[in-house]
């Protein structure tokens, strides 16, 4: 291997449980992302970390592949569930939820978010559960009623920290945290490391580790021109739902038209 070159690392070079390598080699997922390559050793070997990488990065993987690793089957009626994963969005949890229960189908995956009922969500949790991926604030409803119980997390992780904090979501998340036992793992994953990120780490992790993957990874731009002969407001309207992005910019040719937007 020449100088300044970085070995290809493959997910088979993991010490990864068999069941969970061939469940990543039936989706075609044979090399891990950078975030990916970084994180999982230290995840795996139980330490504290904080991953700085952007969303669509794979940082899911990085922490759903420890807890499938970490954590048995039970079956065990009632059980609390031994990780708790926060995230900012009902999209988010559910899509979370979905790579859990892909590379880790012996675990039973509990998802809980505002915004719906709470019969279902609280059957769920009180037949047990062995992951619980929820928003924070409907988790902390559930912490208060009983519901969710959280004395037996090994893991715990923040995911998009970030958002959770521009989201208002800071005393829910420490809250959490508290109930949680000391000695667990912790995992935070954000694109940026804000002041709360990090007083997050002084106060509940264990001398994390920081890999920051952000400067590695490209950034592509994409110019389109889109005919507008009618309305283009309803244009524009249509655009912004179909692509659906987290943040956007809309430049208008006039302060009327600022306002009418």
């Amino acid at each position: 291997m020449g100088p300044g070159k970085r070995e290809r690392m493959e997910f088979k070079d993991f010490p990864l449980k068999d069941e969970i390598k061939e469940a990543l080699f039936r989706r075609g997922i044979t090399a891990p992302t950078p975030i990916q390559a970084a994180a999982l050793p230290l995840a795996l070997e139980g330490k504290d970390l904080i991953g700085q990488a952007r969303t669509g990065t794979g940082k899911t993987l990085a922490f759903a592949l420890p807890i499938a690793q970490g954590l048995e089957a039970s079956s065990e009626r009632g059980r609390a569930p031994r990780a708790l994963v926060l995230t900012p969005t009902r999209e988010l949890a559910l899509q979370v939820s979905g790579e859990l229960q892909a590379v880790a189908p012996h675990l039973k995956v509990v998802t809980v978010y505002g915004g719906t009922g709470y019969g279902k969500q609280k059957e769920d949790l009180l037949r047990g559960a062995d992951v619980v991926v929820a928003t924070p604030g409907r988790a902390l409803d559930y912490l208060k009623q009983g519901v969710l119980r959280l004395s037996q997390v090994r893991i715990a992780v923040l995911d998009e920290a970030d958002e959770m904090l521009s989201m208002g979501f800071e005393e829910e998340v420490e809250a959490l945290l508290s109930a949680t036992p000391p000695e667990r793992q912790t995992l935070l994953f954000s694109a940026t490391l804000p002041s709360w990120a990090r007083r997050l780490a002084e106060r509940y992790m264990r001398s994390p580790v920081v890999i920051n993957v952000v400067r590695e990874e490209g950034v592509t731009y994409q110019e389109e021109a889109v005919p507008a002969p009618g309305d283009r407001l309803a244009l524009l309207s249509d655009l912004l739902f179909v692509k659906a992005p987290k943040r956007a910019i809309v430049f208008t040719r006039t302060k009327a038209e600022t306002e009418e937007v």
